[in-house]
Order: C-alpha cells, then structure tokens, then sequence
C-alpha cells in the first residue's frame, strides 16, 4: 500500500525583472500569439499553420501512480486533461479517469488516509516555485484545507503504520534547514517539531513498526549519504551507517522489516553499482540481498506485510522488475512487463496487487498492475498520443563512442522513417542532472521533429550520469567539469563516421544542466553545430552557486565544487560560458521560467544581454508563471510551436527538410 505521497524525483531537487518589455504576436487568425504570462523578445511571429500541422504532438498525455485505495481495488492517478497534472480516480483496469482535483498548478503526489480513505493528502506549489504545500482534500465535501504554512517548502509527508499520523520535513525554521514534523492531517494544530536537522538534504522514508522511530536519510550528493533513526519522543538522532569511512557510501532507504529488527535500504557499498542490502539494528551488519546484477537497483518496495520487495533494475537504461521473498532471500523475475522504464513502485495493502508506471518509445508512461500470486499483468490507464500511431515513432539505438580519453561513452539514437533520404540533420539532446540519465522512454514532442522534419535524435549520456556505476558518476566532479564537454566533442567525431547522420546540420540541446551544456557547446564547438537551444540551463556555475535557493546551495557544491574557494572559483569563471559568450557566433534560443528556484532566472537573463551586445540571433522566452521547465501546457505549446519554428530556420536551413 502508498504510505507517502510520491514527489517525484526527491533527489534532484536541490530578480524579477524581464530583459525587455513583452513583444506579442498581433492578434491576427493567421498567427499563434503568446499569452500574456509569456515575454518573448526575437521570436518571429508563429504562422497558424504551422501549430496546426504539429498540434497532434501537443496532445500526448502521460499517467503517473498517486495511491491505492486502502480497502478497495482502485487507484488515485495523476493525469492532465486540461492545462496541468490533477488527481484522478480510477476504479478498475481500464477504467474512467475520474477528475477529482482542478487547480491551476499541477498536483505534485496525492495519498489516501490508509485506514478508512475518506480523504487524501496531496502536495502542489504555485507557479513552479517549489515551496510546496501539503493539503488535505475531504472527499464527502469536495474541499481542500492548507495543512502548512504557505511559505515554507514541505516535502516527504509519510504515514504513520496507525495511519493518525504524517511526518514530513519542512524548512520553516531557517528556510535553509529541512526539519522534521509529525501531524495529524485531520487537524493541522497538531504540528509538532521532532527535530531540527542541518542542510536542506534531509527525508524521512518510514515509520517503525511501532511508531517509535522514522527511518530517516541525510543526502549530501549522489555519492554520499547516511541513514539515520530518530526517536520521535525525544527527537534524538542515532547514525545507523558510518560517516568516517575512507570511501564515499550511497545509500537509500526503503523500510523497516516488518519485525523492527533490520531496515532494508539500497547502497552501492562495497560495490560499484546499487544493491539491495538488509541492515541488522542490533549489530550494523549488512547483507545483500541482489549482488549478481551488474547494475543498479533503481527502486524498491516493501509489501505490507512485509514477506515481498518488488524492485527495479536499470540495465543500460531499460528496466527489469523482479520480486523478492523476504523470508527465502530467494528472486525471480516478472515476465510480461512492456520493455521500457518502470517507475512508481506501490504494493496495495492486500499485500497482492503492485502497482507501477511504464514509458516506452512508443508508449507515454501508463499506470499497471501486477498480481505476484499469478503473475497477471493488468493496465490501468490507456494515455492518448493526440490520435497518431504511436507504434510508427522510431525506436532507440544504443550507440557507443571513444572519448578524448579513451573512456566509452554511450547514448541513445533516434532515426527518423526511410521516406526521409540522404543524410539527416541531428539534434544533440543532453539530459540534467547533472546526475540524471537518457532512457529510452517516451519521447513527447520530439517525436515530431523525427516523425514530421526527419530529423534524427541522440541521447548522450555523457561521464558524470547516473546508471553507469559510482566511479563514472564522479568523473565530472569540481576540476573534472570539462571532461562531459569533450565527450560531446567525441561524439561530433563520432558522428562524422556514421552514415545517415549529416554532421554539417547539429543542433544541440538541454535543459537545467543540460542547459549548461548547451551553452558550454555552443562556446568550444561554435564551428560544429548551427544552432542551440537553452533551456533554464546555467551560464555561469559561480553565479548560479550564490543565487540558487538556499536549502540546496550546499547540495550542488558538492557536485560543481565550492565557489568560495579561491582555486575553484577561478577554475570556474574560467569555463564559464558566460565569460566566453563572445565565442558564440551561432542562434541560439533561450527558454526560462521566471519562478525557478534551481535555476534563477538571472542565469538566463545574463547570457541573453551579452549576446545581444555581441549582435548574436537570440530567441527568448519567458513564463511568467512556471519554474524549472514549463509544466503548464498553453505554455509548453507556445515553446513547442517556437521551437519548430526555430529548427526549420538555423538548423534545416529554412527548407523543413
């Protein structure tokens, strides 16, 4: 069963003032005018034309697992039929997505009370700032009461095993530190502090079985964090994982056994890769549970009574699920799951049914179930794909490539169908993190710049991301920054080799720090590549290290180095793309939310000026209301509708072929 609500990628989640005045389309029928929650500056007006032949490829929608219903076989999903992602309700297997909840900003997670369900805990923001609120909404009445104090950021709310109780970590207290709360959602008086903790890293991830303890991670980059037990009485903190050991531990926790004596946990201790390990309370003692897969456990649950853990591995970037036996320590395999990459592990209660999302190149990400008795796989959600074919969108080619140093890099290619010919133009698609990963999901949108503009698409998953092993994931680490450069400077070689690929014609691409990427690309390979196109990406890790938020300032000077250390900092300015933006001599177009909290809106604002002044093309766009990427969908559509707009320019040459 859902004992939390699901926030997403937990993990990875660590002024005001536009640079010119709002440019609008005139309002004519034969143009697709901006709203006016976006500022756009050097975008040509965007022919009706043109949104109608590509609108198909706006209407995709995806499903995600909120909760099970505690006493009945039916699900609260998250789904969006109109402008952002809501609750839903569906009954059965295929059945109606009821809509249940209808805010302006999405629904982050939702999850039933887990005792009697008459009402649902659910964590949304506003306008993309991730402060996130925790709400309680009453189904009999239809209405939704603010649990927090609408200012501070709330994130990890789980029940308690009695189910009176949700604890949560919030940074109310210095807006920097996440400390730990517990509360009765059914009234929201009874907030009590349990501890305060320092640094903006900290999660609870379960209750004991007596409701005595929390099971409580500190993260402090991906390769380095500890587990922790705090007494909820007294709000005493006992390590349970050691601080001083010579080589960096990752861990992550899953539950309590259901006898309290042990807590199942993923680590890559002693190992290169995450495995599923035990960890004995009385004694400290670890045991691995999965060490003969070469790759990481990617996720895992723990059934309600305890006797199942259903896990996810990620080989090469495709999922395998698998179930364990608790008592037997014995595994197998579950057959029948569509190939692609499974996500939001959740058993139900009757300790049967597990439930869990998957993404396909050829299928947004769907809700699913799976009996473990019989081994019956059931779909829950049917996504639309806005009536195309999703079974003609081109399949993923895991392709590998020397770097500079002779290291092995891979990544994922998208062709485009045969009735394109000759050499195809290609778009470099690079993935943030920088600790994320490229995996052969759902492609969205950018199905249509294979499917419609026959352009090709590769997912490089440069030195530095997540999925290869710990000892890849430090490779871009401080001093090593410029390495993940060269790999794509690898990959133009590369691509000069491979038929069909037209190395004259590259785009590339990136969001967050793929943003950054983007901009660190454009500058060392301006004669390479025809255009880019910069999305909430950094243009300078010094000033991006000063003004991100500060509950997650610490957290990425760990991964990017420490700014306030002389050495680094000028290591730093020196690879900044900011400080080379005279090197940029191609187009280049910027997208940025005027909420985020990761990336200020400052770092896009900064590269925009100066190129402006170097008279290089920019395209600029800006949402007023959204964050770290646009969620809303009128707003995703305008950047869609510019962003074919932008490729058949610079990189097709004006032609669309």
């Amino acid at each position: 069963m859902s004992r939390h609500i699901a926030l997403g990628a937990f993990l990875a989640l660590w002024v005001a003032a536009s640079l010119a005045a709002p440019v609008r389309a005139q309002q004519r029928d034969d143009v697709i005018a901006p709203g006016s929650n976006l500022v756009t500056d050097g975008i040509p007006p965007i022919p009706e034309s043109l949104a109608e032949r590509a609108r198909q490829y706006t209407e995709f929608r995806q499903a995600s697992l909120y909760s099970w219903h505690p006493n009945k076989r039916e699900m609260l999903i998250g789904t969006r039929f109109a402008d952002t992602q809501q609750v839903h309700r569906v009954a059965m297997p295929g059945g109606e997505r009821r809509q249940i909840t209808f805010y302006v900003d999405r629904v982050l997670g939702a999850s039933y009370h887990p005792a009697d369900a008459d009402y649902f805990v659910l964590s949304k923001d506003t306008g993309g700032g991730e402060f996130y609120q925790l709400y309680r909404y009453d189904l009999a009445a239809g209405q939704t009461t603010l649990l927090t104090d609408g200012q501070s950021r709330n994130t990890g709310a789980t029940w308690s095993n009695s189910g009176n109780l949700i604890s949560f970590g919030s940074t109310k207290r210095t807006g920097a530190d996440v400390d730990f709360y517990t509360m009765d959602p059914a009234d929201p008086t009874t907030t009590k502090l349990v501890c305060e903790n320092k640094g903006g890293g900290w999660y609870a991830a379960d209750w004991s079985p007596d409701d005595k303890q929390l099971l409580v991670l500190e993260y402090v980059s991906i390769n380095e964090s500890y587990l922790w037990l705090v007494e909820l009485a007294s709000g005493k903190k006992t390590p349970l994982t050691p601080k001083n050991s010579d080589e960096k531990v990752a861990y992550r926790p899953v539950a309590f056994s259901k006898d309290g004596k042990g807590v199942y946990c993923r680590t890559d201790r002693d190992n290169e890769f995450m495995r599923l390990a035990y960890i004995d309370l009385s004694k400290g003692k670890h045991a691995y549970l999965v060490s003969d897969i070469p790759w990481d456990v990617d996720d895992a649950v723990l059934s309600d009574d305890g006797q199942r853990i259903a896990l996810a591995t990620n080989e090469n970037g495709v999922s395998k699920l698998y179930l364990f036996d608790t008592k037997t320590r014995q595994r197998s395999a579950v057959d029948g799951v569509p190939t692609g990459v499974i996500g939001g592990l959740e058993w139900h209660k009757n300790n049967r049914d597990l439930g869990f999302t998957v993404s396909s190149a050829r299928s947004p990400s769907d809700v699913y179930s799976l009996d473990a008795d019989s081994g019956k796989i059931e779909r829950w959600t049917y996504s639309e794909t806005g009536g195309l074919n999703a079974e003609s969108f081109a399949e993923p080619e895991l392709v590998k490539w020397k770097s500079f140093d002779g290291r092995e890099i891979s990544g994922f290619l998208y062709m485009p169908p045969a009735k394109f010919k000759g050499p195809r133009p290609v778009i470099v698609r690079i993935h943030g993190g920088p600790e994320g990963q490229s995996r052969p999901g759902f492609m969205g949108s950018y199905n249509y710049f294979v499917n419609e503009l026959g352009v090709a698409l590769i997912l490089p998953n440069v030195r530095g991301s997540a999925g290869y092993g710990k000892s890849f994931l430090q490779l871009d680490n401080g001093f090593k920054r410029e390495g993940t450069y060269k790999d794509i400077g690898a990959l133009f070689d590369w691509m000069q080799t491979k038929d069909g690929l037209d190395s004259d014609r590259i785009m590339v691409t990136g969001g967050s720090y793929g943003g950054h990427m983007t901009l660190a690309v454009a500058v060392r390979y301006n004669d390479r590549i025809r255009c880019s196109l910069d999305v909430v990406g950094i243009s300078s890790l010094v000033t991006f290290l000063e003004r991100t938020q500060d509950y997650r300032r610490d957290l990425r000077r760990v991964e990017y180095g420490d700014e306030r250390d002389p050495k680094m900092r000028a290591f730093l300015e020196r690879i900044a793309p900011l400080n080379h933006a005279d090197e940029i001599k191609k187009p280049l177009f910027v997208v940025q939310g005027k909420n985020d909290p990761r990336v200020p809106l400052s770092e896009s604002e900064q590269i925009v000026e100066t190129l402006r002044t170097n008279d290089t093309p920019v395209w600029y766009l800006m949402a007023e209301d959204e964050g770290h990427g646009f969620r809303k969908k009128q707003n995703a559509d305008f950047q869609f509708y510019a962003t074919i707009l932008y490729i058949e320019k610079y990189l097709l040459d004006g032609t669309g072929s």
